[in-house]
């Protein structure tokens, strides 16, 4: 090593010299100023030649005309709506299912309220209307309560594929949530009343012009369910003892979309519903401690 820099400090010898080159080598022996030639970096680019006889102004346009041009570093993400986060004016389902008598008080609350659920209700329907002239409040119901049962046909055969296509984004996670290991056993009997649409509100997210549609359609039908945990024990309901069931079912369309379907989105449940049946679950005792079965016995 010691070679190789006498060997290039022979060369700057004319410069610097015999005696500064044994200093550099012998640091002991530096004299007090040594004179090295260090070469320093650029400071900026060198201007072309046709930028040069421009004006200031003039060539700083030109040269941010002729710059790379980098992309924003914020990154923007599309998003689809396919349909809406909750139910839109949600309908509240009068006590009793609406056989309270006029004459009394709370019969009249329930006449003002139905009226103007019914005005807000033919409001929408102008709008859904517009998007799907075939929408009719009297064929409907049979088209909803065959997605209905084609949606719980589905959930019970665990179909996702299927299920994603007759229920909204919003809906389907209410439906399989704590499915997992367990056996479904459901079945539509028959309805005991026709389905009708109660209720029907149309609005717009983000703007006025992309519209969502919900139709809420009362079924009052009779149903058989059973829920079998991984153990094969039954947790609720029961294969052989059909139940009449009150719901008030909402459907919900994305209007803007020429190819969207009508799909179920939720349930309403009244607030003089009567409370479910408890599920029936299946624990696991801990067995006794042998050390202390042993203690015991002494």
């Amino acid at each position: 090593m010691a070679a190789a820099m006498a060997a290039g400090l022979g060369r700057r010898a004319p410069r610097l010299g015999w005696k500064a080159a044994e200093s550099l080598l012998r640091p002991g022996a530096l004299p007090p100023c040594v004179l090295v030639p260090v070469r320093s970096r650029r400071k900026g680019p060198r201007l072309p030649e046709w930028a040069r006889e421009l004006s200031p102004e003039e060539r700083e346009r030109r040269l941010r005309c002729a710059a790379p041009v980098f992309p924003d570093e914020r990154v923007e993400r599309t998003f689809f709506l396919a349909c809406t986060a909750e139910i839109m004016d949600p309908y509240v389902p009068p006590e009793g299912d609406a056989r309270l008598t006029s004459l009394s008080k709370d019969g009249v609350k329930q006449q003002m309220q139905k009226l103007r659920q019914t005005a807000g209700s033919q409001l929408a329907l102008r709008k859904i209307k517009d998007h799907d002239p075939d929408f009719s409040t009297k064929t409907f119901p049979e088209k909803a309560q065959e997605i209905f049962i084609e949606a719980h046909n589905s959930l019970a055969n665990f179909n996702k594929q299927k299920l994603h296509s007759l229920v909204t984004e919003r809906c389907y996670p209410d439906m399989v949530r704590g499915n997992r290991y367990k056996t479904i056993r459901w079945r539509f009997l028959e309805s005991l009343e026709p389905p009708r649409v109660v209720h029907v509100r149309c609005e717009g997210v983000l703007n006025r012009g992309n519209l969502y549609g919900q139709v809420t359609v009362r079924m009052h039908s009779r149903q058989i369910l059973a829920i079998y945990d991984r153990f094969g024990r039954l947790m609720y309901g029961g294969e052989e003892v059909p139940k009449d069931v009150l719901e008030y079912v909402v459907f919900e369309r994305y209007l803007v979309n020429p190819y969207g379907t009508w799909r179920m989105h939720g349930k309403i449940v009244p607030e003089w519903a009567p409370p479910k049946d408890p599920i029936i679950k299946t624990v696991m005792i801990p067995a006794p401690d042998p050390s202390q079965e042993h203690e015991t016995a002494k």
